[in-house]
């Protein structure tokens, strides 16, 4: 799950990260109220930020013809006019599409006196099992950028989960950082904070970006989380309904929210011929195979290993509201899952929504001769395969024709 960056700041507040003063609104009279107060304290720049679940705010544009979803403003007048463009308006980012996100939530908040950003994220390394800081002198910037550019700029530290982070495992980053003098404390203090965040929170990444060197008014000079993203590991969320309570729907594509509530692990893609199958490797390599052969897969859908007949019903009604759905390969390993509770769901949710798309089945394993034999009894049109490789030929032909 993912959520917004003041959000991901309020779970780093708990654990003692420093992040510069702000709140959210979702009008400009609130937006110019925030910053009222935030000059009233000292601030000489205050930022205006689009909160929603996308990267590339500041260099997006707005349909309205707006540019930018994050703003640097000098006075509380300039917040307001920032504000009233981007509230109720849709931000198209690089990693929005071209559909772009509408902006509901504002985050108002202190710009500080940045004299050199950098990058901070954990993670878990699932090659050694282990919780891994990730750090470099280049932030700001994508780190997908930078590994491929200069790999050589990655720092990596990796925690013995079994003690945890301890002081001198901040202190190596820190010093890989580059960062020495008066900042060094705060530095320590922070990156523990943001490894607490993440090992307490369950959460499956934490990244600050950038970790900024600022200058305070009175010239001192510390270590801040100035922009920060978390991203929480859905299988824990039962410890944390606090942190559950933070999804925002309106973030999410529709279908994969109605997936969600049966379990289903369900992801849009582009194609046109649609995939129905139990575990995610047979799923990713039915996608693989339709491609082979010249088609384009219209989703990852997993229903699971022990998928029961209302789920695999679900399933169906979820993939017959894509229209861009032209095919639909059901491709079945029964191993925990009972074939003939998956045909049964199949028959069922045929019926209930009159399918009239080609619909190609592929079952094998456990009790899949009483499946078929559901399939052949229910009188439906539909086309069997006898691998997965016919079964793949057969839906590519049958959406061409």
């Amino acid at each position: 799950m993912n959520i917004h960056e003041f959000q991901a700041k309020q779970l780093l507040t708990r654990f003692g990260v420093t992040l510069p003063a702000g709140d959210v609104c979702d009008n400009a009279n609130t937006a110019r109220q925030i910053a009222t107060g935030l000059f009233a304290n000292g601030a000489t720049l205050v930022a205006v930020k689009s909160q929603i679940h996308a990267g590339g705010r500041g260099k997006g544009t707005f349909k309205s013809g707006f540019k930018g979803g994050v703003k640097l403003c000098k006075t509380a007048d300039e917040v307001f006019h920032d504000a009233k463009a981007m509230l109720g308006n849709v931000l198209v980012t690089n990693q929005t599409g071209p559909e772009g996100r509408l902006v509901s939530t504002l985050l108002v908040t202190v710009a500080p006196n940045i004299k050199k950003e950098l990058y901070l994220a954990v993670l878990l390394d699932r090659a050694n099992s282990r919780p891994l800081i990730m750090a470099s002198r280049e932030g700001g910037v994508d780190i997908e950028e930078v590994a491929a550019r200069t790999p050589e700029k990655i720092v990596k530290e990796w925690i013995d989960p079994a003690i945890g982070i301890q002081p001198f495992n901040a202190r190596r980053v820190a010093v890989a950082l580059g960062i020495t003098g008066e900042p060094f404390n705060s530095a320590v203090k922070l990156i523990m904070g943001v490894y607490k965040t993440w090992w307490e929170c369950d959460a499956s990444m934490v990244e600050i970006n950038p970790l900024c060197i600022i200058e305070q008014s009175d010239g001192k000079r510390s270590v801040m989380a100035v922009d920060a993203k978390v991203s929480l590991d859905d299988n824990s969320l039962f410890r944390h309904p606090d942190i559950k309570a933070m999804r925002d729907l309106n973030e999410e594509a529709p279908l994969e929210t109605e997936a969600s509530k049966f379990d289903l692990n369900y992801i849009k893609l582009d194609g046109n011929i649609a995939c129905l199958v139990n575990g995610a490797g047979l799923a990713m390599a039915t996608m693989d195979i339709i491609k082979h052969y010249g088609g384009e897969p219209a989703n990852f859908l997993d229903v699971g290993g022990g998928a029961s007949e209302e789920q695999v019903a679900a399933a169906f009604k979820i993939i017959m509201q894509d229209p861009h759905v032209k095919g639909i390969l059901v491709n079945i390993f029964g191993g925990i899952m009972d074939c003939n509770v998956l045909a049964s769901g199949i028959v069922a949710a045929v019926k209930e929504t009159g399918l009239q798309l080609p619909l190609v089945v592929r079952l094998e394993g456990n009790n899949v001769i009483a499946g078929k034999k559901t399939l052949a009894a229910s009188g439906l049109t539909l086309i069997t395969g006898d691998s997965m490789a016919d079964a793949a030929q057969k839906v590519v032909r049958a959406v061409e024709k």
